[in-house]
């Protein structure tokens, strides 16, 4: 091999070696421009001085606030699900459907004001925080419309007595005669004799709604239940208190629907409110006029004069 041959092979040589480098190089999933560099800073925690290694320009995420979160299950071990609008220490709580698939139009209304509150979510005041329970009893639901969460007017079962077994959970309870406000073992609904449970808070729908109200503290709560078209204050044989007084008359005043101060159709034991009133929480039951409409306008001016009285 002549001089010159060997010279042209060590430039071949030479080109191959740096496009390997150079290629590998670039394939390389690290950055190491100026800005990415890892540097060292000596911080003092606690009077020592130690270092440590921070990264420019890491972004920090915050996480999202929880917008569903389950509070419990139900006796047909069926998730209830509470939906969380605005980010404000001063929380109203909605609930629908503690009477499943009888009063599945109180349900409907919650998941309506979701819908709602998901497209106005700015206009809840700085300082609330809004909770809508849109099915306290889900295994009553599912008697009459098949479903335990989201479901249409075309789902209800219109048959009487159908809609009559939805009003119960899967322990065949209601609901509203278990809470620890006069509770009874026999209930009264209507004319005719309910199980209010085995205990005060024996059924886990009740259960899960009083642990929530405890953890949380909600300033007031709103119930809806169907049908007498009125709204009615609570109390625990205690006297209605002046917040919930205020409460009632001014979700009527918005509303439309006339103003109680009691429900006195028949006796009532173990109620939800009842049970709120007794733990010092403003709590009324707005009872919608029939079994079959929502009434969403008039319930939603109702919901917007409360947020506002309870902003600052």
């Amino acid at each position: 091999m002549t001089t010159k041959n060997i010279l042209w092979l060590g430039v071949i040589l030479l080109i191959i070696i740096g496009g390997s480098f150079i290629f590998w190089n670039s394939g390389t999933d690290t950055d190491y421009t100026k800005e990415n560099v890892p540097v060292q800073i000596d911080e003092t925690i606690n009077n020592e001085t130690v270092t440590v290694t921070e990264t420019p320009n890491e972004t920090i995420t915050e996480p999202e606030p929880e917008t569903v979160t389950v509070i419990g299950r139900s006796a047909g071990q069926n998730n209830i699900s509470a939906y969380h609008f605005g980010t404000g220490d001063t929380e109203v709580l909605f609930i629908g459907g503690i009477h499943g698939g009888y009063s599945w139009n109180t349900a409907l209304l919650g998941f309506e004001l979701i819908d709602w509150l998901e497209k106005n979510e700015a206009k809840i005041p700085d300082n609330i925080k809004v909770t809508v329970i849109p099915v306290m009893n889900p295994d009553g639901l599912e008697k009459v419309t098949g479903k335990t969460d989201r479901f249409i007017s075309a789902d209800v079962n219109k048959t009487e007595s159908v809609r009559v077994t939805g009003r119960f959970n899967n322990n065949n309870v209601d609901l509203n005669r278990n809470f620890a406000c006069e509770w009874q073992a026999t209930g009264t609904w209507q004319s005719r004799a309910v199980s209010g449970g085995t205990a005060a808070f024996s059924e886990p729908e009740a259960q899960a709604v009083k642990a929530y109200v405890e953890l949380n503290e909600p300033a007031a709560v709103v119930t809806w239940y169907s049908a007498a078209g009125g709204v009615y204050a609570s109390d625990c044989k205690n006297g209605v208190s002046e917040a919930t007084l205020a409460l009632t008359n001014l979700f009527a005043k918005a509303s439309g629907y006339n103003a109680h101060e009691e429900f006195d159709y028949y006796e009532i034991t173990g109620d939800m409110v009842n049970w709120l009133a007794s733990q010092r929480i403003p709590a009324i039951s707005v009872l919608l006029t029939n079994h079959e409409q929502t009434e969403f306008d008039k319930n939603l001016a109702g919901v917007e004069a409360v947020l506002k009285f309870y902003a600052n």
